[in-house]
């Protein structure tokens, strides 16, 4: 059993308020929510997510690390393990 007076008052039928309008109810410690963002206007819940990428990432590491293909003389990257001369 709880024990009294130490625990937050539970509001079962909260609300919860996106651009001023109420979008949900749930439990919570608050009576009233507000979020900037909730699963009805997020572009990945509602598909309007666009992938944006303008140079592609695998070509900007090979260009970065000289391994793009087909190009005449690749340079190679260096690797530090080797003997060093004296």
């Amino acid at each position: 059993m709880a024990k009294p007076d130490i625990h937050p008052k539970w509001y079962p039928e909260a609300k919860v308020y996106c651009n001023g309008q109420v979008v949900m109810t749930v439990g919570s410690t608050k009576p009233e929510l507000h979020v900037d963002v909730w699963s009805g206007n997020h572009p990945y819940y509602t598909g309007t997510q666009k992938i944006i990428d303008t140079e592609g990432r695998v070509e900007r590491f090979r260009r970065k690390y000289g391994m793009l293909e087909g190009e005449e003389g690749q340079a190679q990257p260096q690797r530090g393990g080797g003997k060093k001369k004296k």
